[in-house]
Parts: C-alpha cells; structure tokens; sequence
C-alpha cells in the first residue's frame, strides 16, 4: 500500500516529520510526503489555506501519478480536502476528520488544542460540516505559531502540555487531539505528562486510510 501525504504547506522539515509519523504509524505502507513547495511557509488561517489549494492540487496530481492508493492532506485544517477529493481517484482523508472520527471510534469527548486564533474558526466549521460536533468539547488556540510548534522547543511542550491540562480540566475533554501537524513528532512527550489520552492526526490518518483502501478492496 503507498500513501502520500500532502503537506499544503512549504515547509519541508513538517513533511519529513510528518512521513516519519505516518511510517511508524503504519511500517507496512510505502509513505510518501509531497510538499507545496509555492504555499505559504505555514497554514494560519482561511487566507493562507486559499492561498495553498492550488498547489495541494498539483500535488494531488503528482501523488497520482505516483500510484498513490490513499491520500492524506496533512494540514490540521484540511486544507483543499473537499477539492482535492474531487481531483483524485482515491481516498482522500484529512488529519482533522481522522483525529475527529478516531475520538468517535474511541467515544470520547474531544478538545482540539491548536495554534493560533485565526486558526479556530476553520477548525469549528469543519467540526460542524463533518458532523463531529456532538463530540467537541472545545477548540483552544495555544497561542503558538505553526513555525515555532515546528521547532519543538522545551518551552513549546511545557506550554502545550498546560493547554492540554486545562482542556481536561476547565473544557471537560475525555481527549484531546493535537491541532497542528506540527505537534505530531511532539506527541510521546506530551502523552508522558497528559492525563487524557491524545490523539495525533498523522498517525491516525495512516490507519484509516489503510481501513479506506481495504474497504474498498472489499467492496470491489
């Protein structure tokens, strides 16, 4: 099985991190990471995800040509997944649906801690479009730009592992999902200190596409 992550961003450290997730994740599948080497440097906010869509398109080309079997749009956002899906001839899943449909298989109650503020009210919308509402607890901006989550420096998760205790805490979350595709090399560090489960989109979206393909499979 060969997956292809599409990070919709330009920064090809997050797709190397993102493909080493996805890997560990899933060591049977041939994992590749496709950058959008013309988008902005990091997806925050609406204006940056209409910013990248064209070039998540590209890649959605190439990762066909490429013999992808499922495609996962590694951007918390799901940047371009609705057109991306349109495009290609095979599953395309998202880091945030997956991260919302895996705290429903686990049935728990979910807050989102994600980066900035502008990052919040895509993250509520597709929260509500894809039907996961029910289920959230909330949606918490850490304050953090995507670059510096990137980074991954020790104030970074101490700052993090705070958000995700109030989450818990002050939100009533039984879970929380890592808002950012940048979180996800951060995910065993944060889980070390969380006192809720966490749930990473990366690797997340790597098992359901393997499910998505062998659905198919079955169907077919």
């Amino acid at each position: 099985m060969k997956i292809a992550y599409i990070n919709p961003n330009a920064t090809g450290s997050m797709t190397r991190a993102i493909v080493m997730t996805a890997q560990k994740a899933l060591p049977e599948a041939e994992v590749l990471g496709l950058t959008n080497s013309g988008g902005p440097a990091a997806i925050e906010g609406p204006a940056d995800g209409r910013a990248a869509v064209p070039g998540v398109l590209d890649c959605v080309a190439r990762a066909g040509a490429l013999g992808a079997d499922a495609i996962v749009i590694a951007c918390f956002d799901d940047t371009g997944l609705a057109e991306a899906r349109a495009a290609a001839k095979c599953p395309v899943l998202g880091i945030g649906q997956a991260s919302y449909m895996m705290a429903v298989l686990l049935g728990l109650r979910f807050a989102v801690v994600t980066s900035v503020a502008a990052a919040i009210p895509v993250i509520e919308d597709n929260i509500e479009t894809q039907g996961f509402a029910a289920l959230r607890a909330s949606v918490r901006a850490s304050g953090l730009p995507v670059l510096v989550i990137d980074e991954g420096a020790p104030d970074t998760v101490d700052h993090l592992a705070r958000e995700i205790e109030a989450a818990r805490v002050k939100d009533g979350a039984g879970c929380v999902i890592l808002g950012c595709a940048g979180m996800s090399p951060l995910k065993a560090e944060l889980g070390q200190r969380a006192a809720v489960p966490l749930i990473d989109g990366v690797a997340a979206s790597a098992v359901l596409a393997r499910a998505a393909v062998a659905g198919l499979q079955a169907a077919s």
